[in-house]
């Protein structure tokens, strides 16, 4: 019985796993890149900073920011709710992203 409750277990860790989506966008060159990107409801999206200055994100609506990046330094939020998201560096007001969540597949 062990033995079948261990594999069943297993097997919900890695089926559930397989359904987690991520996304990953790069911060060079004071750019977000790519600048837009659509995911599903539950997404993981992790900015990395590949530049060699610190860099932010914070969201128009203060839902998620992040501490000052440093170079391969990385800031991580999962997008729950359905809409659109605008982001930006509070460093560098140039520099300006956008999520857009759609309902979970």
């Amino acid at each position: 019985m062990k033995k079948y409750l261990s594999v069943f277990v297993l097997g919900c860790l890695f089926s559930t796993s397989a359904w987690a989506e991520e996304q990953k966008i790069e911060i060079k060159e004071y750019l977000y890149v790519p600048a837009k990107v659509t995911v599903a409801a539950g997404t993981k999206v992790t900015w990395v900073n590949r530049d060699e200055v610190p860099h932010t994100i914070d969201d128009s609506n203060k839902q998620f920011q992040s501490a000052a990046l440093d170079t391969d330094e990385s800031y991580s939020y999962t997008f729950t709710t359905p809409g659109t998201y605008q982001y930006g560096c509070r460093l560098h007001s140039q520099m300006m992203g956008t999520v857009v969540v759609t309902a979970a597949k």
